[in-house]
């Protein structure tokens, strides 16, 4: 991570700690394994350790870019003809592009390696705390953007979108823990 010329402020300085301590409880469940481990699913969910890794870095992509950009960032605009429903049972005639991506991020695809994974998410974080030291003000909100899971006219600050972050990342490092514990007994945390 880059250094900035100035220290951040003690809040912003604590929230950029918790979200380190939390990729690296994730990350240390996925060092050491190789890319077909990093793939494997051992317990009945469909999660795999590499996978976790890519939805983790996805989210949180996708939510600096909601920071930086607005709700427009993350778009859950339905095919013509679909609704909410019909994509929430199982039904709808087409499956949003976002919908397809967000399942990939759950899986190592073919010729994704451990190290690539864990690159992009490196470089992912570096990104983020670029955004994070050079915010004016982490009271700065945004309207969510509309889907059925986020609070009708809800706004967010960036306080709160890192808090989410954090806590996300948090409770995927668990599940790797998990995972990586049903792989080869070790705990990384």
């Amino acid at each position: 991570m880059t250094t900035p010329a100035t220290s951040p402020d003690p809040e912003r300085a604590d929230l950029l700690a918790a979200l380190a301590d939390a990729r690296a409880a994730l990350t240390a469940s996925v060092r050491g394994l190789g890319d077909e481990q990093a793939g494997e699913r051992p317990t009945v969910s469909a999660l795999c350790l590499g996978g976790l890794v890519k939805h983790v870095t996805a989210m949180e992509e996708g939510w600096l870019n909601f920071v930086t950009e607005g709700p427009s960032a993350m778009s859950f605009d339905l095919p013509d003809g679909v609704t909410w429903d019909d994509l929430m049972t199982g039904t709808a005639r087409e499956v949003p592009k976002w919908a397809i991506e967000r399942e990939k991020e759950f899986r190592m695809l073919p010729g994704e390696t451990t190290a690539g994974v864990l690159h992009a998410y490196e470089q992912v974080a570096a990104r983020s705390e670029k955004i994070i030291l050079a915010l004016p003000d982490l009271s700065a909100t945004h309207p969510l953007p509309e889907a059925p899971w986020n609070e009708p006219g809800a706004k967010w600050s960036v306080r709160r979108v890192l808090n989410h972050v954090i806590a996300e990342t948090a409770q995927h490092a668990g599940h790797a823990d998990i995972l990586r514990e049903s792989l080869d007994g070790r705990q990384a945390t």
